[in-house]
């Protein structure tokens, strides 16, 4: 062998059996006891299931002071509902048109956090025993 070819070659790794055999049997355990619905796994999802409720429990809770606020603030102060912008009234631009954009970045912070969640029970169904 030539110098040049020494410098190609990969690096070798060493691998110990029983490192890699006992991540993947703690990992295939935890699955097992999902897709067995035993109590353990039983846990794990009512966890998973808790957190997602939570998240959409709180988002919905933004949703109802953002929008259902406004016609209280109306309600209360009726010169803020004179206010025009634009020549619009500031309720129906409010209600009308912020409304949506407002609607749409609660969805996608919900997607975002609910994805999370579901990562973060990935994480830990898979994660390794030390």
């Amino acid at each position: 062998m030539t110098a040049a070819e020494d410098d190609v070659r990969p690096e070798r790794t060493r691998i110990v059996l029983a490192e890699v055999s006992r991540r993947q049997d703690r990992a295939a355990r935890t699955r097992a006891e999902l897709a067995e619905q035993t109590r353990i796994g039983e846990t794990l999802v009512r966890g998973l299931v808790r957190a997602q409720l939570a998240l959409a429990l709180r988002l919905s809770l933004v949703v109802l002071i953002g929008l259902g606020g406004l016609p209280w603030l109306f309600a209360i102060a009726p010169s803020v509902g004179r206010v025009t912008v634009l020549g619009v009234n500031l309720p129906w631009l409010l209600l009308g048109v912020v409304s949506f954009p407002f609607l749409v970045g609660v969805g996608w912070a919900y997607v975002r956090l609910a994805e999370r969640n579901e990562q973060d029970f990935t994480d830990l169904v898979q994660r390794p025993e030390h």
